[in-house]
């Protein structure tokens, strides 16, 4: 029995699976945390990891790895492989004016959005880069090599390489901002026009390519961004949309056709198989269902029942969920609001409703962005911390406005890194058939008003605070 494992490195921990390569069932698995913060020293990722492998049996036996993990982070490398300074994570916001910047400079979104599927938000690579360049020429300067998170894993697990061993993968080379998915080159010029010169970036890999060996032996796998790890995870073929409601909020759909937003609404990603991965993300997901326990002073639990309890549309309560600004629409220094409070609202029923609904109908304009590019929508199927939520799995067919396929709890980024360690073992076109029984199907009767009303005050919200 050949074994893999794979590794998803997100905001919040590292999470370790090893699975057997032929049937995909878990052997043994690990989880260590990461520290809180938009910004983080990558040794404390390689700490976690190196944890995380020790409780899951380390890789003595593991023919194959491979690494899923966040996107957009910048991480910068010295001449000698030093980490010149913390990195820089997605949900890190001060890179927005640069973001701002990078995009009237080029003409616009739609000049973006033709180069590399995107228009810069401050959640991604590129603004990041900018602001380096004006926030800390210093540390700009000696930049030799830029990577994302899952990129400097992925070395780092192939042991003390030069900075030409780096290497990535298509899902998380498209979320830099200076790789085009339609052409599947970089764009350097643009990463020049971010930093102001050009620096080492990691080899792309195609999508069952090895990218080395540990010192013990094992095959490393081109890894991916989280999302793309996702879809892997869960086998989402062309038309799935994949749901995730984590630290972030993500609404992508497996596509066959790269795709191009100029409103920058939607990013034109690609995917860890060779296809594409149109995606909107949220900043406010699953936090928004702890901030509110946490308010209410209740438990997970008791948040959904106290929001089943309440009526449809929370009696016109509504909850714009921005607590940590917001990514997708781009408002990096909006905040929440609540609307409609009133002496019959004003009890913790009608509040939990609403911060389900809330946000749910953030994601539901996602859902429809993305089908918006051009492929129809097979099915839905929601993952993440959210899902285990009972409110959460109810409501969302009826604010969605169809049905929704809820997988069982897993560790799916890790699932899909462990998928493609597998692929890179087989070789061939496809990754390997995995069986994942115990899907559940969860249908409700449409409630068009409560997305018209949320949208009501979702732009009464950004037109005070822009």
């Amino acid at each position: 029995m050949a074994l893999v494992a794979g590794v998803d490195t997100s905001t919040q921990a590292c999470k370790v699976v090893v699975r057997d390569a032929g049937s995909g069932a878990l052997v043994r698995e690990g989880r260590a945390p990461h520290p809180e913060g938009t910004e983080v020293d990558p040794a404390a990722w390689e700490a976690a990891l190196r944890d995380a492998l020790a409780q899951a049996g380390g890789l003595d036996d593991v023919a194959a790895v491979a690494v899923g993990g966040q996107q957009h982070g910048m991480v910068c490398l010295d001449a000698d492989g030093e980490v010149v300074r913390p990195a820089l994570l997605w949900n890190d916001t001060r890179s927005a004016q640069a973001a701002r910047d990078l995009t009237e400079e080029l003409g616009g979104g739609r000049a973006w959005a033709e180069a590399v599927g995107l228009v810069p938000v401050a959640s991604f690579t590129v603004s990041k880069l900018r602001w380096l360049a004006e926030a800390e020429p210093e540390n700009a300067a000696r930049t030799t090599a830029v990577c994302l998170p899952h990129d400097w894993l992925t070395w780092r697990l192939a042991g003390t390489p030069s900075l030409g061993a780096l290497v990535t993968d298509r899902g998380d080379a498209s979320g830099t901002g200076y790789w085009s998915p339609a052409t599947g080159e970089y764009r350097m010029d643009l990463l020049e026009r971010a930093l102001g010169r050009t620096v080492v970036v990691p080899r792309v890999l195609g999508p069952a390519e090895a990218g080395g060996t540990t010192p013990g032996g094992a095959v490393l796998g081109p890894g991916t961004g989280d999302n793309a790890a996702a879809a892997l995870g869960l086998a989402a073929e062309p038309g799935d949309v994949v749901l995730s409601i984590g630290t972030s909020g993500v609404v992508s759909i497996v596509s066959t056709t790269p795709a191009a937003d100029p409103t920058g609404t939607v990013a034109g990603f690609a995917d860890a198989t060779g296809n594409f991965l149109p995606l909107i993300a949220t900043l406010n997901a699953a936090r928004v269902l702890d901030a509110t326990a946490r308010l209410l002073g209740v438990d997970h639990a008791e948040l959904s029942r106290l929001a089943l309890s309440a009526p449809p549309g929370a009696g016109g309560l509504v909850l714009v969920p921005y607590l940590e600004g917001e990514r997708t629409p781009d408002r990096p220094t909006s905040t929440g609001a609540l609307h409609g409070l009133t002496l019959g609202t004003a009890d913790p029923a009608h509040l939990a409703r609403a911060a389900v609904e809330g946000l749910l109908c953030g994601l539901a304009d996602g859902l429809d962005a993305v089908a918006a590019t051009g492929t129809p929508v097979r099915r839905v199927l929601m993952v993440g911390g959210g899902a285990r939520s009972e409110a959460v799995r109810r409501i969302a067919p009826a604010v969605l406005g169809v049905p929704v396929l809820v997988p069982p709890p897993g560790e799916y980024v890790a699932d899909g890194a462990a998928r493609q360690a597998a692929w890179v073992l087989a070789g061939g076109d496809t990754a390997p058939e995995w069986p994942r029984p115990g899907t559940e199907v969860h249908e409700a009767d449409p409630v068009p008003h409560v997305r018209e009303r949320y949208a009501e005050v979702r732009d009464l919200t950004a037109d005070r605070l822009q």
